[in-house]
C-alpha cells in the first residue's frame, strides 16, 4: 500500500513525499515484522536501528538533512508531528482490507468443554481440541487457542490493551488490530488478562505447557516461551520476551520491551527494568542479580 495516499484520504494532513515505496505494514523501528514496512523517527540518534525492511519513514523537516539514507533504501514522509501522524494513520486503517487480517468464521475443535456464559467472538477465533473454557470468560477476535488449553473463570483473552498517545492537551487510544496465540496445554487461571498485539501482523504468544496464575496481566505483543510459570498479581509490559522454562514469582512487575532469558528466575516482588540473561535469577526493586541482593540484605542487617 502507498501510505501517502492513506494519509491524504483518511487524515487530510499536509505532507511532503520523497521516493515513496510500497509497504505491507506499520511497525516500530525496533520491531521489524520481516516484511516491507513504514515507521517513524523522532530523533536522529535512533537512525542506527533502521533495518532493511523499513521502506518508508515518517520524519519532520529538521531530521531530513541529518539522515544518511544508505543507498536511498527507504522513502520519506515529511510531516509536522511524525509520531502522532504514524499512530493516527494506524488507527485510520482499522477497517482497511489492505491492512487488517481477513475475516473468517470462528472454528471450534472436538471434545471442548465451554461454559454457557463464556463469550466468544463469532469471527476470527480458532479453538483446538479438548479445550476447557470456564464461566464468564471472554475470547476476542484474532485469538488462536491450542489443543488441551484450560482458561479459568473470568479471564479475558485478546482484549485491547492500555496504549494512549498525547497530542496537545488530549489523549487518544491506539487501536489494537493484532492477535493472541496460545500453544497447546496452556493453562490460564481466573481473572487473568492476555491482551492482543497492536499491529495486524503481530500476536501476543504463549508457548506450549505454560501456566499462568490468577490475576496476571500480559500486555500487547509479549512473547512468552514454553513451560513458563507466572504467579499471581504479576504485570508484564508490552513487547516483553520471556524464554522457555522461566519462572516469574508473585507480584512482579516487568517493564515493557525487555527480555527475560531461558531458565531465568524473577523472584517474588521484583521490579525488573533491564533484561535478564539465560539462567539468571533477579530479586528486588529495582531488580538485581539474586546473589547480589542477598549479600546486600546481609550487609544491611549487620
Amino acid at each position: 500500500m502507498l501510505i501517502s495516499k492513506k494519509i491524504k484520504e483518511n487524515l487530510g494532513v499536509e505532507i511532503t513525499v520523497v521516493d515513496e515505496r510500497e509497504v505491507d505494514a506499520l511497525a516500530l523501528l525496533a520491531q521489524d515484522p520481516g516484511i516491507p514496512y513504514a515507521s517513524f523517527l523522532s530523533d536522529a540518534k535512533y537512525e542506527d536501528i533502521i533495518g532493511e525492511n523499513v521502506k518508508m519513514l515518517i520524519v519532520d523537516e529538521k531530521l531530513v538533512d541529518e539522515l544518511e539514507r544508505k543507498n536511498n533504501s527507504y522513502g520519506l514522509i515529511i510531516a509536522e508531528d511524525p509520531r502522532n501522524l504514524y499512530f493516527k494513520l494506524h488507527n485510520s486503517l482499522q477497517n482497511d482490507p489492505e491492512y487488517i487480517r481477513p475475516r473468517y468464521e470462528t472454528k471450534l475443535g472436538n471434545n471442548c468443554n465451554i461454559h454457557e456464559t463464556a463469550v466468544i467472538s463469532p469471527y476470527n477465533v480458532t479453538i483446538g481440541d479438548n479445550v476447557t473454557i470456564e464461566e464468564h470468560v471472554s475470547i476476542k477476535e484474532n485469538t488462536v487457542i491450542g489443543d488441551g488449553c484450560i482458561i479459568r473463570a473470568g479471564s479475558r483473552i485478546g482484549i485491547t490493551d492500555f496504549e494512549f498517545k498525547r497530542e496537545g492537551d488530549r489523549l487518544y487510544g491506539v487501536t489494537h488490530l493484532g492477535g493472541v496465540i496460545l500453544g497447546k496445554e496452556v493453562e490460564i487461571q481466573g481473572n487473568t488478562l492476555v491482551n492482543k498485539a497492536v499491529y495486524p501482523w503481530d500476536d501476543t504468544t504463549i508457548g506450549d505447557y505454560t501456566k499462568i496464575d490468577d490475576v496476571v496481566q500480559i500486555s500487547h505483543g509479549c512473547k512468552i516461551g514454553k513451560g513458563v510459570m507466572i504467579v499471581s498479581h504479576t504485570g508484564i509490559g508490552g513487547r516483553v520476551t520471556i524464554g522457555d522454562w522461566s519462572w516469574v514469582g508473585f507480584n512482579c512487575t516487568i517493564r515493557n520491551g525487555i527480555t527475560i532469558g531461558k531458565n531465568a528466575r524473577v523472584n517474588m516482588g521484583a521490579v525488573v527494568t533491564q533484561s535478564v540473561g539465560d539462567g539468571e535469577a533477579v530479586s528486588g526493586n529495582f531488580a538485581i542479580p539474586h546473589d547480589q541482593f542477598i549479600e546486600e540484605m546481609k550487609q544491611k542487617r549487620k
